[in-house]
């Protein structure tokens, strides 16, 4: 499976301390064992899926895509959930 980055998850990752990047890093490798962990949305967010974990008592999200075939998976974006939903939007 090929994983992409969109440049909002790079800038997103960018800021992020050592620590945090080890468990995002985790929370991918469990996403690409089996894709279907995540929430799928509907409405404006239809075709992407979001997967939630803890990292010092916060609890971030990782949005992602999978194409059909299961060949790609694309990191979206990344971050807490306050003004995620509504930045994951633009």
């Amino acid at each position: 499976m090929i994983v992409l980055a969109t440049p909002r998850f790079d800038r997103a990752i960018k800021k992020i301390l050592p620590a945090e990047k080890r468990a995002l890093d985790a929370a991918v490798k469990v996403l690409t064992a089996d894709p279907a962990q995540g929430v799928m949305k509907k409405g404006d967010l239809s075709g992407v899926q979001v997967y939630k974990f803890r990292f010092q008592k916060r609890q971030m999200l990782l949005a992602y895509s999978v194409s059909l075939d299961h060949t790609q998976f694309v990191l979206i974006g990344y971050g807490v959930h306050e003004n995620f939903y509504r930045d994951l939007k633009r």
